[in-house]
């Protein structure tokens, strides 16, 4: 049996001119409508509320309303109103705190209470500031890069009209860069920033942005301790600051897997109340040779061309996606090689299946546990390459003719797929969900990707398998040579008669090399090896709520 919480303060306020009961504990800011008539009125609605110390942004102390009223009235004499100045009138104060509206939108509320003694005002103003000031997670000093040309361009706006004067009612001070180039962000962490200055760094843009702050953040960490990352096997050192992201790019696709939604007040403010989140990072190598980090999604074949079809359409704005889109699935290019594989659950573990329906949402168990299971096991034998090997190493080999091969480390929900490409992956287990779509016809494809915008299961289907690794790696079944790669244009076009297909002879139809989606960068190289690193960076989130918390705090909501 829990212990009641000790109250610190309790005294009788009040709220809109109505007697309240208002009572502190260290964890809860609780007011109670006091009711004169004994009688119970069982539709009446709920009449108290409670707000988490946690959840409080600020508290500040307010004038009372007739004392401000009678100095508008007042004859206009300085030496009155100098003697009302004088008189410490000030006996009310206002709480502003997060409140949960509908599709896990967080807004800011206030509440204002009044006592009846100024003396009575400053005793909560001070026991509540006492107790946020014991918070230790909540950042007091933030490096803000703010990306004016990505998503509809309205970046320095969203910051400015909506999250600005949120941290400055918080109180936390913010050195805003505004970047001028592509990878700005990502050069200045690197070289420039002086990160001990700062308590957690923020972007205000899209998913790109976003990966431009992890990899300069990640690139600064492996510096610092000596990590070769150039080496696939090494482990990576973790990111120390945690990171924040301001939607206001395309699909934010990391604020949908973090908090549910891409609602920058939402975001905002859980970057004031402190939330702490970890993330898996995947490493992308060719050839013992680094080449990015994936933090979403790292798409090969369909996903993969989309891309590289609409960087040569840039000039349509937006509207690429869908052309290119269109333009790919009508072209039908599959991909044929061999891709190898390291279960999540080799070594002795298991991280679940991509298939159980479950959901990682805010305090997720598989998460939480996972570190403690990967760091458990026996770590097996690096695969050698050659296929015979890759078996008894506990490693599993695939090879076929591939429309798809998608590498998702979370969900990839967006407005446009609420499920995501794998609605069961978990942001911080370890492990990547594989998901390899084999030839099929156009009218089969069209069905998965469908799929992914519906209720409808998007691996029940014969042609698609979905398998959850910790590493995996893929060959082409022509591997093109370090000569090729680098003659290929910059652009990514090929000629039209370069390449000569060897299974399609004198028709260049279907080209054996493809490029990576690597979360919305081409990688130009098609033999890749993928790993994926346990929680190496820290979010400002918590995880997604559970929607029956934001349905019980809606009759509470209401009645204040």
């Amino acid at each position: 049996m829990e212990r009641p919480a000790r109250l610190l303060l309790l005294s009788e306020l009040r709220v809109r001119n109505v007697g309240h009961e208002v009572s502190l504990c260290r964890s809860l800011l609780t007011w109670k409508r006091r009711t004169s008539s004994p009688v119970y009125h069982p539709f009446r609605p709920s009449v108290c509320h409670s707000v988490r110390v946690s959840e409080i942004i600020s508290v500040r102390e307010e004038e009372e309303e007739e004392e401000q009223k009678r100095k508008r009235d007042d004859d206009g004499s300085w030496k009155k109103i100098r003697e009302n100045q004088n008189k410490d009138c000030r006996r009310s104060f206002t709480v502003s705190y997060v409140e949960r509206c509908r599709q896990h939108r967080w807004r800011c509320a206030d509440v204002t209470f009044t006592c009846p003694q100024a003396a009575l005002c400053r005793r909560w103003v001070s026991a509540i500031r006492e107790l946020l000031a014991a918070i230790g997670s909540r950042p007091t000093h933030l490096l803000v890069y703010i990306n004016p040309y990505g998503g509809k361009r309205q970046a320095k706006r969203v910051y400015q009209h909506k999250v600005a004067p949120l941290f400055a009612l918080a109180g936390i001070g913010a050195h805003v860069i505004v970047t001028e180039y592509a990878n700005h962000a990502r050069d200045h962490l690197r070289e420039e920033a002086e990160l001990k200055k700062y308590d957690g760094v923020v972007c205000v843009g899209g998913d790109g942005m976003f990966s431009e702050l992890v990899h300069g953040l990640l690139w600064r960490a492996q510096k610092d301790a000596g990590v070769d990352v150039n080496r696939p096997e090494q482990a990576l050192a973790a990111c120390s600051l945690r990171i924040g992201i301001i939607p206001a790019g395309s699909t934010d696709c990391i604020c949908f897997a973090t908090v549910g939604t891409n609602d920058p007040v939402t975001s905002a403010l859980h970057i004031i109340v402190g939330d702490s989140h970890p993330m898996d990072v995947c490493s992308v190598h060719r050839d013992d040779a680094f080449l990015r980090y994936s933090l979403s999604l790292l798409g090969y074949g369909f996903y993969g061309d989309v891309l590289a079809d609409s960087e040569r359409k840039r000039w349509m704005g937006p509207a690429r996606y869908d052309l290119a889109g269109l333009k790919t699935f009508l072209t039908h290019h599959h991909y044929e090689g061999t891709v190898s594989y390291l279960p999540a659950g080799a070594g002795g573990g298991g991280q679940g299946a991509p298939t159980d329906g479950s959901r990682c949402r805010a305090g997720c168990s598989v998460c939480r546990d996972s570190k403690k299971l990967l760091s458990d096991q026996t770590p097996p034998k690096e695969c050698s390459g050659n296929a015979a090997d890759d078996d008894c190493a506990g490693w599993r080999t695939i090879r076929g003719k591939f429309l798809a091969i998608n590498a998702a480390i979370m969900s990839c929900a967006c407005p446009r797929s609420p499920k995501g490409l794998s609605p069961a992956a978990h942001l911080a287990d370890g492990t990547a969900d594989l998901i390899l779509v084999r030839k099929c016809s156009r009218l089969d494809f069209l069905r998965h990707l469908l799929r992914h915008t519906n209720k409808d299961d998007q691996f029940d289907l014969s042609f698609v398998e979905v398998h959850r690794v910790r590493r995996f790696r893929f060959t082409p079944r022509h591997c093109r040579s370090q000569s090729e790669s680098e003659s290929e244009p910059p652009d990514g076009k090929r000629q039209i008669f370069g390449h000569i297909c060897r299974d399609h002879p004198a028709c260049g139809c279907a080209p054996a090399f493809g490029s990576w989606n690597c979360d919305g960068e081409i990688l130009p190289h098609a033999a890749v090896d993928v790993r994926v690193h346990q929680q190496l960076i820290q979010l400002f989130a918590r995880g997604i709520e559970e929607a029956a918390m934001f349905d019980e705090l809606a009759p509470a909501c209401s009645a204040v």
